[in-house]
């Protein structure tokens, strides 16, 4: 039996062999499995790295859907899965961020700008916001009065009517003075 103790070596090969390789994304990908195989495994030591690799290739990798604490500063800023030290004390220790030992770095962690970057975008992840203020501001575009301006014109430049009855008194709520 292979599996008796003492037993380090086999004598033939394996009994059934798959055809096709496993594949994560076969019936189409997820958005979990296509931020999983686009994410770069960094900070992290060969053999760390290697066991996350195949937790996103056999569909294991499961994502953080709250930042974690940090063993070492005890803030809530891990925000990637399976590590226990953030980015920062990882990079200041020099530490691998999953085991926590002082072993080679295979990829060293993100400069600061990228890291600002994969921060903001986890930030919306976990809050569940897809679009900011700004990205709104970009797409409001007023093409409600794409008519001719010689009517807005005419409109703006007559007299008012009598029937109104309101003066127009401008908003002072807002307004401050210096003295």
């Amino acid at each position: 039996m292979s599996s008796q103790k003492g037993n380090a070596s086999r004598s033939r090969g394996q009994k059934h062999q798959n055809t096709t390789a496993y594949k994560n994304d076969k019936y189409g990908a997820s958005v979990q499995v296509k931020i999983a195989n686009s994410k770069v495994h960094d900070g992290l030591c060969q053999r760390c790295k290697e066991v996350i690799e195949w937790k996103v290739k056999y569909n294991k990798y499961k994502s953080l859907s709250q930042p974690r604490t940090c063993v070492k500063c005890s803030q809530k800023t891990v925000k990637d899965a399976y590590h226990v030290i953030c980015k920062t004390c990882a990079l200041k220790l020099e530490l691998c961020s999953k085991c926590g030992k002082k072993e080679d770095i295979v990829i060293p962690v993100n400069t600061q700008k990228q890291g600002e970057e994969e921060e903001e975008y986890t930030n919306q992840k976990m809050t569940g916001c897809s679009r900011r203020k700004e990205d709104f501001n970009e797409l409001d575009d007023d093409f409600g009065d794409l008519g001719s301006d010689d009517d807005d014109f005419a409109r703006d430049s007559g007299p008012e009517k009598a029937g109104s009855g309101k003066a127009l008194v401008p908003n002072v709520a807002h307004v401050t003075f210096k003295d």
